[in-house]
């Protein structure tokens, strides 16, 4: 693995993204593929698992996105200057550093495959091969109300931290940790890689700029998918946050996808169900397409 930041520009100023590389890009003998993290606002720590691709002979690249984690923090920026279209510029730069904007992959996680979803549709990029869309949504609404319905079930203190929010912080993060036991990943011991990246945002002295930005405030997608012309696999779990009619407008406006449900996961099958979900992510970006299956597992 190597490591570093690389240089950014971005409206007469230059920042830095902090990324990690796993594997040979140097010798590959397959595209790369680059993971896009969650949030807005946390790290890539949590999708380090992702680096079990290098064992089918995928280089792998992770990166914390501007304002995030170990990458340029922003505090003074107004919240206008979050667009998707800054991170859309970052993947941009991030690609041409390394040389792959001619032939990679994009594995995109929860608001990761949102931004992907845009960079695809308003970047038409010709180098990307394949495209995974994992755990997300193409609507905040359709992932507002199912998040809300699934608070509901949990008991009454779970509910009123919730309502609460960042006024209690140490009883809303014992919540969040409660419902994401259940809908977030139900790996146990839950993993200090996930918690960390949460953390970014739900700490107690963490930067809440990116979080607290309205990039995606009434954003939408699902009327653009139909330019999505790229092969594309939607991924989601039987308990996941991301619930099937969250991610069904991919499946129905997306011309060339597949979807896979993972039947033992939640939001991170990566965690829940590592060796399978590689397995698959892995076959679809080799287009070896029976082992891509619409099934719990």
């Amino acid at each position: 693995m190597t490591d570093g930041l690389l240089n950014f520009p971005y409206q007469g100023e230059v920042h830095q993204t902090y990324y990690k590389v796993f594997g040979d890009l140097e010798n590959r003998t397959r595209s790369p593929v680059v993971v896009l993290h969650g949030g807005p606002g946390i790290s890539h720590d949590y999708l380090l698992p992702l680096a079990d691709l290098t064992n089918q002979s995928y280089p792998v690249i992770l990166y914390d996105q501007i304002g995030n984690a170990r990458s340029t923090h922003l505090l003074d920026k107004p919240p206008t200057f979050w667009t998707i279209e800054l991170f859309i510029s970052e993947l941009e730069n991030l690609l041409e550093h390394f040389g792959i904007q001619d032939e990679y992959h994009i594995v995109g996680h929860s608001w990761g495959g949102m931004l992907a979803c845009e960079f695809v549709v308003q970047m038409q990029p010709r180098g990307l091969r394949r495209l995974v869309l994992s755990n997300c949504t193409p609507s905040v609404v359709l992932w507002q109300n199912p998040n809300v319905e699934l608070i509901q079930k949990f008991p009454q203190d779970v509910k009123e931290a919730f309502a609460r929010g960042f006024a209690d912080p140490e009883g809303y993060w014992k919540a969040l940790m409660e419902v994401y036991s259940v809908h977030g990943c139900r790996v146990k011991p839950f993993p200090k890689e996930m918690e960390y990246s949460l953390l970014q945002v739900h700490g107690k002295d963490a930067d809440r700029t990116v979080d607290k930005a309205p990039i995606l405030r009434g954003w939408t997608v699902i009327h653009r998918l139909q330019s999505i012309r790229i092969p594309t696999l939607v991924v989601n779990g039987r308990y996941d946050i991301a619930q099937e009619r969250v991610v069904q407008p991919f499946v129905d406006n997306i011309p060339n996808s597949k979807w896979r449900i993972f039947g033992n996961s939640s939001h991170t099958p990566f965690w829940e169900e590592r060796e399978e979900y590689m397995r698959v992510i892995g076959a679809f970006l080799a287009d070896q397409e029976t082992t891509v299956r619409r099934e719990g597992s």
